[in-house]
């Protein structure tokens, strides 16, 4: 196995000022060594993972990396730079740059390795010798770890010799969890009665390689300092060793950091959870350790699933706006399939059957197998059935958004009372916040242990239901109903200029974020306004509108690839032949490859021409009945010609936008590859359901 860094992929001078610079100068290291093949698709790469998740730290290091398929050979590039430049870390710029390249392919070993590297970066000692080394010669033998001539004292652990660390187990000494550690455990206390405080952790990322066992590594450093007995299990690219089965039956609490789902989580069920990102058990291990010996004392405990990263309640030091944020789309996201099934078998049951369907008697005392009317009420009255879930849909999952499993219980009662006193979808969004917030309450109270054990299935449910259901009864039900009422009178009396208006911002919102948060809060607002057995004629216009809207962007980036090739990648390109299907069934995703590469000019063209087609589907008067399914509920359409002219226009125009702007960005840059990474300024929203268009 060659080396993975050499004196030729290290710059003591690193002159870059921004993330971008710094990754392609370091990547043209790597080109001209035969490490990598394709520098910009490399860049590309690498952009999109950064997109992901900023590879900033604490400490001022910076850690681009990724796997690709332009890798030859596992590398690394060290880079040093003097003014610092910005990777995204709370405490400021990195001037220790690292950039990891991994083959899409890299087999387990050299992963290993790699994971090692990512481990010793949490070392201050060789932090403090990589600052400090003259040549670039003696930086590339420090990080490899070759011992220093006339001496076996190396400032830091080889990386070779610590790959071991990275794979296993993470106990702080190195060993296997099902030996020594947690033997160790057992005589910990030596002399005393009372068993030391025991942990287990399990540690991921997006890419496996660094962040992984960079958390594994801070974790058990602060689980010394604490002295508490911490095991963690990193579940990294190379694999992952499971904790012995004896050692987390053992364990008092659990703390999950991680950005992607934690492999068999079951075994951890029961146990005091702190669930956060992987960043957050790099930047404050300290805190999750005293959070989660907190949550032990007060008989805390979570069931065997646990909420997704956009679920979850938010993290300590993260803002309310951004914890509230994630709160509703938790609820949107569990709504949403609701909203398609009911919506579209309501709209199939107007349109087989006419809108006289709604006054049909029940299909339990009237149904003819031969009669069409009666196929067409029953789509209707499942369709109906399929809606009245969804404010106690919205409002339960907000609650377990902030409160995990014993959320659902009074964040569902307090939905179905906001249906029942007509507060609508106003009236859930309150009820699924209240009944977080008094869950979260009541378990920061402190608990007899003798109780522990019924509060999740007896006390919890009772009390908080209790409370949700008279504040939303007696307190705040009726106001809300009123507003609610008030919403709905001022859009029935929406017309001409004031209707164009709404449809734009409509318009401007479906396409800026393609499925993020201000995407979601047009398409719900939408939604509620047609979740009724009998919308109002303003609702469907504005249900039309955001569906056509949401349609432009891949609809508007595959004509664009279609007529001006060669402006795209050839990735791009096909991407844009799937963009087709996408923008017609209504899947605003199908962009979100062209906004990631070039945001700068993909997202303002999709505004501007999302914004005329609202406008125009508002203007022309077309209605929508159907929640989602693009050009296949044409049939469902009012005014369905003006409709398809209005995405037309809209799409056209945006892809005029764009090919204009790449057009002009071409000429000034004098062939630079269209989308290259230095363009990449804002993550792709990631999908959260297709509706999310």
């Amino acid at each position: 196995m060659s080396e993975m860094i050499t004196a030729d992929l290290v710059d003591l001078d690193l002159s870059a000022d921004t993330k971008e610079a710094a990754a392609r100068a370091l990547a043209e290291r790597m080109v001209a060594q035969g490490r990598v093949t394709d520098l910009e698709g490399f860049l590309a790469d690498v952009a999109a993972r950064e997109a992901q998740m900023p590879t900033g730290l604490d400490g001022g290091i910076g850690i681009p990396h990724c796997r690709s398929e332009y890798v030859t050979e596992p590398s690394l590039a060290f880079g040093r730079s003097a003014e610092g430049v910005d990777f995204g870390a709370p405490d400021g710029p990195a001037d220790l740059i690292f950039l990891i390249a991994a083959p899409a392919g890299a087999d387990d070993a050299h992963l290993t390795i790699l994971s090692a590297l990512a481990r010793q970066l949490m070392n201050a000692e060789f932090t403090s010798a990589l600052r400090a080394v003259g040549d670039a010669e003696s930086a590339a033998a420090l990080i490899r770890g070759d011992e220093p001539e006339g001496g076996t004292d190396s400032v830091a652990t080889p990386v070779a010799a610590s790959a071991g660390a990275a794979t296993g187990s993470s106990a702080a000494d190195g060993s296997t969890p099902d030996s020594s550690t947690a033997d160790k455990g057992a005589g910990a206390d030596t002399g005393a009665d009372a068993q030391p405080f025991r942990i287990v952790a399990v540690t991921s990322c997006p890419t496996g390689i660094a962040h992984t066992y960079m958390a594994a590594e801070a974790l058990e450093n602060a689980g010394r300092d604490a002295g508490v007995e911490l095991v963690v299990e990193p579940q990294g690219s190379a694999g992952f060793t499971r904790l012995d089965p004896a050692v987390i039956a053992a364990a008092d609490a659990v703390i999950f950091a991680h950005d992607v789902p934690v492999r068999e989580k079951d075994r951890f069920a029961g146990k005091p959870t702190v669930d956060v990102g992987v960043k957050a058990g790099i930047n404050r291990p300290a805190e999750l350790i005293t959070e989660v010996r907190g949550k032990a004392e007060r008989g805390e405990v979570t069931g065997g699933s646990a909420p997704t990263p956009v679920e979850r309640g938010g993290e300590a030091g993260e803002g309310y706006g951004s914890m509230l944020r994630k709160w509703l789309m938790s609820g949107v996201s569990y709504m949403v399939p609701f909203v398609a099934a009911g919506g579209l078998l309501i709209a199939l049951g107007f349109a087989i059957g006419g809108y006289e369907i709604k006054s049909a008697p029940s299909v339990m005392q009237h149904f003819v197998w031969t009669q069409t009317d009666s196929w067409a009420a029953l789509m209707f009255q499942i369709g109906g059935v399929a809606f009245g879930f969804l404010v106690p849909v919205l409002a339960g999952y907000i609650a377990y958004g902030m409160a995990d499993r014993p959320g659902l219980v009074p964040g569902f009662v307090g939905g179905m009372i906001a249906s029942t006193i007509n507060a609508g979808f106003l009236g859930g969004l309150a009820a699924g916040l209240i009944a977080g917030g008094v869950v979260l309450a009541i378990q920061k109270v402190k608990i007899p242990k003798a109780v522990r054990g019924i509060m999740p299935v007896v006390v919890i449910p009772l009390i908080s239901t209790a409370i949700v259901g008279f504040l939303m009864f007696v307190v705040i039900g009726k106001p809300i109903a009123s507003a609610q009422k008030g919403m709905t009178d001022w859009l029935n009396g929406l017309s001409g200029s004031n209707a164009i208006l709404l449809g734009a911002l409509l318009g401007l919102m479906m396409c800026f974020d393609l499925g993020g948060p201000v995407n979601k809060v047009a398409y719900t607002f939408a939604t509620a306004g047609i979740a009724v057995s009998n919308p109002s004629d303003s609702a469907m216009k504005i249900m039309a509108a955001v569906m056509a809207a949401g349609m432009v962007p891949p609809l508007a980036m595959a004509l664009a690839t279609t007529v001006r090739g060669k402006l795209f990648t050839e990735t791009e390109r096909e991407n844009g032949k799937a963009a087709w299907v996408l923008g017609a069934s209504f899947i605003s995703e199908g962009a979100i490859p062209f906004a990631a590469a070039d945001p700068l000019r993909v997202i303002p063209s999709s505004m501007v021409g999302g914004a005329i087609t609202g406008s125009l589907s508002m203007a022309f008067g077309a209605t929508l009945r159907a929640p989602h399914g693009g050009i296949f509920v044409v049939p469902l359409i009012g005014h369905a010609f003006f409709y398809l002219i209005a995405i037309a226009v809209g799409m056209c125009v945006t892809a005029a936008l764009v090919v204009v702007l790449k057009g002009m960005r071409k000429q000034s840059v004098g062939g630079t590859a269209p989308g290259a990474p230095e363009d990449i300024a804002a993550p792709a929203a990631e999908p959260k359901h297709p509706v999310a268009a």
